[in-house]
């Protein structure tokens, strides 16, 4: 049946989507929401939703016509709805990007 098999991966793929999050817990990650916000932090836990809490975290706020702002937003919670996508960030890399130069558009939405 079609139905049990959608339902059998969307479990596996569950599993092994928790079991990736959970590699990066403690570490410095990236999400993009559905909103279009980008929230670097280091991931602390998430549950069964993919709600996440990140600590030590910020937002980077992208503009066109001026460097990256970085708001300050501490200890914070990402509703897994809201999350597009999570990635590591190697940090040896990002503290070499010069955030004050760089420009680029904020992104859109993720519309479904």
């Amino acid at each position: 049946h079609h139905a049990d098999f959608a339902v059998t991966v969307e479990i596996l793929s569950r599993k092994a989507f928790d079991a990736g999050l959970e590699e990066f817990v403690d570490q410095t990650v990236q999400i993009a929401t559905n909103d279009g916000r980008i929230i670097v932090g280091m991931l602390k836990g998430f549950d069964q939703l993919t709600n996440v809490i990140l600590d030590e975290c910020h937002e980077r706020v992208y503009s066109s016509t001026q460097g990256v702002d970085q708001v300050v937003l501490g200890l914070y919670i990402v509703r897994g709805d809201n999350i597009a996508i999570i990635g590591l960030i190697d940090e040896q890399k990002d503290s070499k990007i010069n955030l004050s130069q760089l420009r680029a558009e904020p992104l859109k939405p993720v519309v479904h």
